[in-house]
């Protein structure tokens, strides 16, 4: 299917969701989503809808996934209890990734295509197959992750059958105890060359080794759905993990009669988790009350985990085993970084590009071991290894280190950028007026860690400092005026970042304080209004940052113009 082509009846999805935190970041995703129906790369007659979460507290994925099942309602009547619909999380603040925090994960751009492929457009080819193999239902799936696999010519994934059906892939022990794992019923499978059709008799949630083995959940690598036995060698071992599921229409109108009789949920709900434990015969209501994997139990966690088990117990749990699959996740630095320029399996199977769609002089690439995505890089400038550079321009001055991440930025002074520092701006709007902020740390920084006082944040780091440390060398007081969150003191809600009216000068800004931090030299940043990261997604100006990102795009293809331009009079 072409992007920008109109899709036939049947053959492309009916609607495709993304759903997203709160109305700012939805606003954030349909200007996105109209740019690209602009531009011709989206299929047409396809409906995207951008579902924000309810204001409060927060859902999780599950609340959302219920949440756009009434967006679907309100949007369509009754119309869409006949739709194929691809739902993508797409909402969260991205603390692990955060260059794709102020526009989305599903909008972070790829290595690839001219011009850039984003995470969307990915997952719609992925995916391209499934809606004409598909009865009216829901496809969940989230926006930070890849599923490659491979068929014969004559095989197709089919979603046909009532209650859920899960896409389940060969991984290794370790993988399973961070993924929902299945315990498959060995008796129900029916293989079509690399496909197995069958069941699944229990859904485990990020379970230890323990539990995995007890419950007979880990199988023999290339053995299909058999259990391994006890004298298995270890390193043939393999659990099937989660990735992409289904639930058909019936399954999805009892969810969402569910929600609303729930009026409004208090509490975190996981669309994996609390969905397909539920699922299958050998579920027990145990995983109801265990709240260990959970990051906040909100109000009536236990109680609404209660009541979805009952709702789901006894409904079908049908497993699609793809034996010649891989699952990625790209949701972290680490992750990202080793994706994009290591040798990575990913890499090497979708061919991603060390360059794709900039300007960029030969000598500025170190090796082919980093990423330059959408970005004007100036003769005399340098990128490092396994740095990735997206939206940006980097003047001629400039040289990038190793590893390092630098988004939407506009570096026009010479500076030499340390290894392993994430570099990201964002524009924001602040009385009506836009500015610049630049947020820096090192890739490693931990972003989601936060303490409750004031006495413990020795234990933040920064850049291989202690946030204590810092503070002193930028002369700001380590006050509870210093963070923008009461309860969650952190990097995320960190008042550290100066506030300029050019997008250059904040990026020399936060540059000179990472200098400081380096060389334990003074630099004071006490006459500047100072952002954190959480206000800065606040305040963000996502009409500015996407003209910039306009800029760049256009430059880009009046440079290809020229270029064809100048080959077709030397050709003649």
């Amino acid at each position: 299917m072409e992007f920008g082509a109109a899709a036939r009846p049947g053959e492309l999805w009916d609607a495709v969701v993304l759903t997203a935190a709160d109305a700012a970041q939805a606003g954030a995703f349909r200007a996105q989503l109209e740019e690209k129906r602009r531009r011709g790369q989206l299929p047409r007659g396809v409906r995207y809808l951008v579902c924000a979460d309810p204001p409060g507290p927060r859902i999780g994925n599950g609340g959302s996934t219920l949440h756009a099942l009434r967006c679907l309602e309100e949007q369509y009547g009754d119309q869409w209890t006949s739709f194929t619909v691809l739902l993508i999380h797409s909402g969260g603040c991205s603390q692990r990734l955060p260059n794709a925090s102020a526009l989305g994960k599903i909008f972070t751009a790829l290595p690839l295509g001219h011009p850039v492929y984003q995470m969307l457009e990915l997952k719609l080819a992925m995916y391209l197959d499934f809606p004409r193999h598909m009865k009216p239902g829901v496809l969940v799936t989230c926006s930070d992750d890849i599923e490659l696999y491979s068929t014969a010519a004559t095989e197709t994934i089919t979603f046909d059958k009532p209650g859920f059906t899960a896409l389940a892939h060969p991984s290794e022990l370790a993988v399973g105890t961070t993924h929902g794992v299945f315990v498959l019923d060995p008796s129900s499978f029916s293989e079509k060359g690399g496909l197995h059709y069958g069941s699944c008799y229990r859904f485990l949630h990020k379970p230890d080794l323990q539990t995995m083995q007890q419950s007979g959940a880990v199988c023999v690598r290339g053995g299909g759905p058999q259990p391994s036995s006890p004298g298995s060698h270890r390193g043939s071992e393999c659990v099937y993990t989660d990735s992409v599921f289904y639930m058909d229409q019936g399954t999805a109108r009892q969810l969402l009669l569910f929600y609303k009789q729930m009026g409004t949920l208090g509490c975190e709900i996981d669309a994996y988790g609390d969905f397909l434990q539920a699922l299958g015969p050998g579920a027990t209501p145990d995983y109801t009350r265990n709240t260990s994997n959970v990051s906040k139990e909100g109000s009536g966690l236990v109680a609404v985990r209660q009541q979805l088990y009952s709702l789901l117990q006894g409904t079908a749990l049908n497993v699609i085993v793809l034996n010649n699959s891989q699952f990625y996740h790209i949701g972290t630095t680490q992750e990202y970084l080793l994706h994009f320029t290591a040798e990575s399996k990913l890499r090497f199977e979708l061919g991603l590009q060390p360059v794709a769609f900039s300007i960029c002089p030969d000598r500025a690439k170190s090796s082919d071991q980093l990423s330059i995505m959408q970005s004007i890089l100036e003769p005399g400038c340098v990128v490092g290894p396994g740095s990735v550079v997206e939206y940006s321009r980097i003047g001629a001055g400039v040289s990038v280190g190793k590893g390092c991440i630098v988004s939407g930025s506009c570096i026009d002074f010479s500076v030499d950028i340390p290894s392993n520092c994430f570099l990201s701006s964002v524009s924001v709007k602040i009385t009506d007026q836009v500015k610049f902020v630049t947020m820096v740390f090192g890739v490693g920084d931990d972003l989601k860690k936060s303490v409750k006082l004031l006495s413990d944040i020795h234990s933040l780091r920064f850049f291989g400092a202690s946030l204590p440390e810092c503070l002193d060398l930028w002369s700001i007081e380590a006050s509870d005026q210093l963070f923008s969150e009461d309860t969650r003191l952190g990097l995320w809600s960190a008042r550290i970042f100066p506030v300029c009216s050019t997008l250059s000068e904040s990026v020399r800004l936060s540059l000179s304080m990472l200098n400081s931090v380096q060389h334990r030299s003074a630099f004071k940043l006490s006459g500047f209004q100072l952002l954190s990261v959480e206000e800065m997604l606040a305040y963000k100006d996502v009409e500015d940052m996407l003209k910039f990102r306009k800029q760049i795009y256009d430059e880009i293809c009046l440079q290809r113009q020229k270029e064809n331009s100048d080959y077709r009079i030397n050709s003649t």
